[in-house]
């Protein structure tokens, strides 16, 4: 059945929202969107190509970007690829959908029918203007709602995904609510950068992250306790952590760099912070 909610609900959800309606011009994601339409808000892994950097003066910069974006699209592979294989005429959310690259790439790499919920009402006119261009109004639909409360009916999706995008939420209510729209046995794919319960007590360079991003990091141990309690149960887990170093090391050599790049530097490496994709299925016996 379908519930009501209430879109902004604490004050930290009104702090975050306010962040994220105040972004309209942020050329670290508009830019780096720009030959292909595909606009993301995550970050990558893996290694890039070392002769952007030795590009003329006036091409570097360009080049550089155009590297992020490629690691940036490649990284949607980890979901897509966790994803796989999708039912026939799957229906999939995904939570925290920005302007729409993730949920883009699903529907045009698996076929599915996407919806992106997001609470950023300039971001759904942005991706529904792409889906218009692209002809998927039906298809891939973006809906103005709180992703830990999103007033769907029960048991709408085969899938479930989060690129970076649960710390932004509570993790208690939100694994809840999507086990709640999520039909027996369908699948939940979440990437994240999680603090290292493990690696001590200084939260400094996570701090800093949680500050520049108005987000609070969880760490990793909380999100299987999460998954576990509200019966997703994980059928796997990647540790990318070192593998996520290089695209920071490229990023701060962009003049758009925002500043953030040291802190996610020193925390991957020291591995405080955690880049992990999750793939969890939801309990068929609930």
């Amino acid at each position: 059945m379908a519930l009501v909610s209430k879109v902004v609900r604490t004050e930290y959800e009104r702090r975050c929202q306010t962040d994220w309606d105040e972004k309209t011009d942020d050329p670290i994601n508009l830019l780096l969107g720009r030959n292909d339409g595909l606009y993301h808000h995550h970050f990558a892994v893996g290694d890039y190509d070392r002769s952007v950097l030795d590009r003329p003066p006036d091409r570097r910069e360009m080049a550089i970007l155009d590297e992020l974006h490629r690691m940036e699209t490649a990284q949607v592979g980890l979901i897509l690829d966790a994803l796989t294989p999708l039912p026939p005429r799957a229906r999939v959310m995904d939570g925290g959908s920005g302007r729409g690259g993730t949920s883009f790439m699903i529907r045009q790499r698996l076929g599915a029918e996407v919806v992106g919920i997001n609470f950023c009402r300039h971001h759904i006119e942005f991706a529904e203007r792409l889906a218009s261009e692209r002809g998927w109004d039906d298809l891939v639909s973006f809906r103005f709602a709180n992703m830990a409360d999103t007033g769907l009916p029960d048991n709408c999706f085969d899938a479930i995904v989060t690129n970076e995008t649960t710390m932004y939420v509570d993790l208690d209510e939100t694994f809840s609510e999507f086990a709640r729209l999520l039909r027996p046995g369908g699948r939940y794919v979440c990437v994240t950068w999680c603090g290292n319960d493990i690696a001590g007590a200084d939260r400094s360079d996570i701090d800093a992250i949680d500050a520049h991003y108005v987000c609070h990091i969880h760490d990793r141990s909380h999100y299987f306790a999460m998954l576990a309690a509200h019966g997703l149960v994980p059928s796997l887990v990647h540790d990318y952590t070192r593998e996520a170093i290089p695209y920071w090391e490229l990023r701060s050599q962009a003049t758009h760099a925002t500043g953030v790049e040291p802190y996610y530097l020193r925390a991957h490496r020291a591995n405080r912070l955690n880049y992990l994709v999750i793939r969890a299925e939801a309990r068929k016996d609930r």
